[in-house]
């Protein structure tokens, strides 16, 4: 499978993706009282030490590697949208990143894109989203990918925390846990369980009528 295949028409669904946030996933966040805070310049960027090996094995996949982040301090006057873009930069030279896709609101400004909203993951161009996965440090990328509808949500546990209030599809402790999850056949995301689960109710009510157990369906 090609990254981007030739002639994809915009609208259409694509490759699958896997979707990552930025701090806490890719590079090292800044924790102060065991909140994540983003490096504020090229010079604190450190990319973790597991992530290029692991965007490797995605890749090698067929996974397009799609960066959602949410960067409010560009909103909130202690970033600019220069300084979030040279970190990419830095970080795009180092990883093979197909696509950084960023929100540079608070809550405040109501928009689509900042995660938990789904919006970075519904940005042309568009992926198969049913065999797409999120990762990331966060409720608030969990809950994305489940509006989004991707198949599948990992988190990574970093101790912030935080309460979830949307319960991932796995939990791990890094980026390459996190791959060896979706790359496994332990993998089963949202949209095959429900197949599954319909399939499997579907043949014990047939199983039921059969047997004259159970109330025929009009």
């Amino acid at each position: 499978m090609t990254p981007w295949p030739a002639g994809e028409k915009p609208g259409e669904a694509g490759p699958p993706a896997i979707f990552l946030d930025r701090d806490g996933v890719l590079n090292a966040a800044v924790v102060r009282n065991r909140k994540p805070f983003p490096p504020s310049t090229v010079d604190e960027l450190r990319v973790l030490p597991d992530v290029k090996d692991a965007l490797a094995r995605l890749k090698a996949a067929g996974y397009r590697l799609v960066v959602v982040t949410n960067q409010p301090d560009v909103a909130r006057g202690a970033q600019t949208r220069d300084g979030v873009e040279a970190i990419n930069s830095a970080l795009g030279a180092q990883l093979p990143i197909d696509e950084f896709r960023v929100c540079y609101h608070d809550d405040r400004d109501g928009c689509t894109c900042r995660k938990p909203k789904p919006g970075l993951l519904l940005r042309e161009p568009r992926h198969d989203l049913a065999r797409s996965a999120i990762v990331g440090d966060r409720g608030k990328d969990v809950e994305a990918g489940v509006q989004a509808g991707v198949g599948a949500t990992v988190f990574i546990d970093r101790g912030y925390g935080e309460p979830l209030h949307t319960k991932p599809d796995a939990a791990v402790h890094s980026l390459s846990e996190a791959v060896d999850w979706i790359l496994s056949g332990r993998r089963q995301g949202r949209a095959d369980r429900r197949e599954g689960s319909a399939r499997g109710s579907s043949e014990r009510e047939g199983a039921s009528e059969a047997s004259g157990g159970g109330i025929p369906r009009k």
